[in-house]
């Protein structure tokens, strides 16, 4: 081969490799590694950004907001954009973000993430303060981009621009959050319950617990590209979707008498210093719960800081032996079986029965009593033989009727059954015990429940604490509706079971300070001595449950101490004050009609002369 050929030869294979040196790279990008470098582009330029919903509003039945989230901000920063500039920046921030300089310069000094073929590679995230309101973001954000550094910004050079760029607008950033507040902290707590305040805001306790999902609302997203400097070009956003906030929950509770029933439950914190006090309110006739307290309760914004028996809704979730004011459930069945009528008698053996080798005992010697007095003066003994009479088979199917031994089926969390044994594993001495309120535990809730069935002509309903759900527009997307659970008696029984009833505030029934002025109350007392390890102590579960007006009921009451210590530990010095001073209250707020006739200004100045008048205003 000559010379030249040789020599063209050669070039031509160096340039072919040259070629293929210059042109692999190029293959290799474009198409042996293009799905890895076109994942690599996508993760630098595209951003998917989730829209979080605003958790709903709790609501009482009047539109007063319980609990409501706002937008906050989380405020975190770069630190590899601070440079050497860490010190002013902390300097700048701290005031604004409440903490100590010092502190906040610590978290602002870059940390090694990794050392990777020597590269030294720093974390780009640091929290710097969670919980933020909008306004102080604001203010932080304009204080970064006036940040004084000490140079000349505007004389430096090209390639420095860049950095006091990222520095004054993208070293400290914000991610977005809300936070829960509870306005009236501690009213109603144990109902409205609490959410952590996490990002995520998941419901705890309550109605923020047992209505979670609705609250929580539903995550958007957007789908988008973003230049160089993390702007985003709007001309490529792809999906935007906006977040679905979570529903408005409205309660069946009125803040106003939730107010008047924690109030006066600090009245009877003070004066008999029980363990716990507590009180609900309800309309007999829906279910509908107008009030549910228990002192001590807690403050939802600072759950924390409370013990876990605050935290408790000993409403639904305690159980004792109701004592006297189960004794409606004998007596109505006694009566709705026509085995006993009001006027029927009964030896009550002065105060001490022998029964199956147990001695049952009355609180006073009794002679003899009709069914009415048995009620009037909430006879032990007098309950338990009319419950002989029923018997175990009617007895056991009259208190399941009236709801015991099962959950009412409340829309909040922490609700227990009761303890309702089998007849199988009743004792000789059950058939008598459990007529005056022993060997069988109730919670409070199932026993206002029961009282109401009473009060609403025999009729159980299950109780309502939610009245709808309503979108952020006050559209009502669910309304609730009472719902009728079983008849506990007929008519003419629950007539006569009221008759009795009304007797009991009476001055010679145990709660003559029920009494009202200008409303008829029919009611129970109880005073049930508790049992530890199968002992009875002398230590009681105090209570009063009473209904007005009793021959047309708008609201039902129950009042109930554990262990009272001071003033007594009966129903009817403890609880039956309590009640009063919340009926009246609750009348006056509500506005309810009297059924008690008020004697007109003539009749008052004849009466107070001495002269009788008729039910017409003449002399007789």
């Amino acid at each position: 081969m000559n010379a030249p050929y040789s020599r063209l030869t050669v070039l031509s294979v160096c340039l072919m490799i040259g070629l293929g040196a210059l042109g692999y790279p190029l293959v290799n990008l474009q198409v042996l590694k293009h799905d890895y470098w076109q994942q690599h582009a996508n993760d630098n330029t595209h951003r998917t950004i989730a829209r979080e919903p605003i958790r709903g509003q709790i609501l009482d039945i009047r539109g007063n907001a319980l609990a409501y989230s706002s937008p906050v901000k989380t405020v975190c920063a770069d630190p590899t954009l601070l440079g050497p500039y860490r010190l002013i920046v902390a300097h700048a921030l701290a005031p604004l973000l409440q903490t100590n300089e010092n502190i906040l310069a610590d978290h602002l000094i870059p940390r090694v993430l990794s050392v990777t073929n020597g590269k030294t590679n720093f974390s780009k995230y640091t929290l710097l303060a969670h919980k933020v309101p909008i306004d102080t973001w604001n203010t932080i954000k304009d204080t970064m981009a006036k940040l004084q550094l000490g140079v000349d910004e505007k004389k430096i050079k090209t390639k420095d621009q860049m950095f006091y760029w990222a520095l004054h607008n993208k070293a400290v950033f914000s991610e977005d959050d809300q936070i829960r507040t509870y306005p009236n902290h501690n009213l109603a707590a144990h109902v409205v319950g609490f959410a952590s305040n996490d990002e995520l805001q998941t419901g705890v306790a309550g109605i923020e617990a047992s209505f979670n999902k609705q609250l929580s609302g539903v995550r958007g997203w957007r789908t988008t590209e973003m230049d160089k400097r993390q702007r985003e070009l709007v001309a490529y956003r792809d999906q935007d979707v906006e977040a679905q906030d979570g529903l408005n929950v409205i309660l069946t509770l009125d803040a106003r008498l939730q107010n008047i029933a924690e109030t006066e439950l600090a009245v009877a914190m003070n004066r008999h210093h029980p363990i716990s006090a507590s009180c609900t309110i309800i309309r007999p006739k829906t279910g509908e719960i107008l009030a549910m307290a228990t002192l001590p309760n807690f403050d939802p914004n600072h759950p924390g800081a409370s013990s876990a028996d605050a935290l408790r809704n000993r409403v639904i979730s305690d159980i004792a032996e109701p004592g006297s004011t189960f004794k409606i459930v004998p007596i109505s069945g006694g009566l709705n079986e026509h085995v006993v009528k009001l006027t029927d008698m009964f030896n009550c053996e002065h105060g001490h029965f022998a029964y199956a080798g147990k001695i049952l005992h009355d609180h006073k010697s009794y002679d003899v009593l009709s069914v009415e007095g048995i009620i009037t003066k909430s006879s032990n003994i007098g309950a338990a033989k009319v419950g002989i009479l029923l018997g175990e088979q009617q007895l056991y199917s009259y208190i399941h009727r009236f709801g015991f031994g099962s959950r009412t089926g409340i829309a909040l969390p922490g609700e227990v059954n009761g303890i309702l044994h089998p007849l199988a594993k009743w004792s000789k001495v059950s058939i008598a015990q459990i007529p005056m309120g022993q060997g069988v535990c109730a919670t409070p809730l199932q026993m206002i429940m029961a009282m109401s069935a009473i009060a609403n002509n025999g009729r159980l309903m299950r109780p309502m604490i939610v009245d709808r759900l309503e979108d952020e527009t006050g559209k009502v997307v669910a309304k609730y509706q009472p719902q009728f659970v079983t008849n506990v008696a007929d008519s003419a029984a629950i007539k006569d079971m009221i008759k009795a009833l009304k007797t009991v505030v009476t001055h010679d029934g145990t709660a003559p300070s029920a009494k009202l002025e200008h409303y008829t109350v029919a009611g129970k007392t109880g005073t049930a001595q508790k049992n530890e390890h199968g002992q009875y102590v002398q230590k009681f579960f105090s209570s009063f449950i009473g209904f007005f007006p009793a021959d047309d009921p708008e609201i039902c009451i129950s009042v109930v101490l554990d262990e009272p210590h001071e003033g007594g530990h009966y129903g009817g010095d403890t609880a039956a004050p309590i009640f009063k001073a919340i009926a009246e209250a609750a009348a006056n707020y509500l506005n309810l009609k009297p059924d008690i006739d008020l004697p007109t200004a003539s009749q008052s100045l004849l009466t107070s002369a001495g002269e009788p008048v008729t039910d017409h205003g003449k002399k007789n």
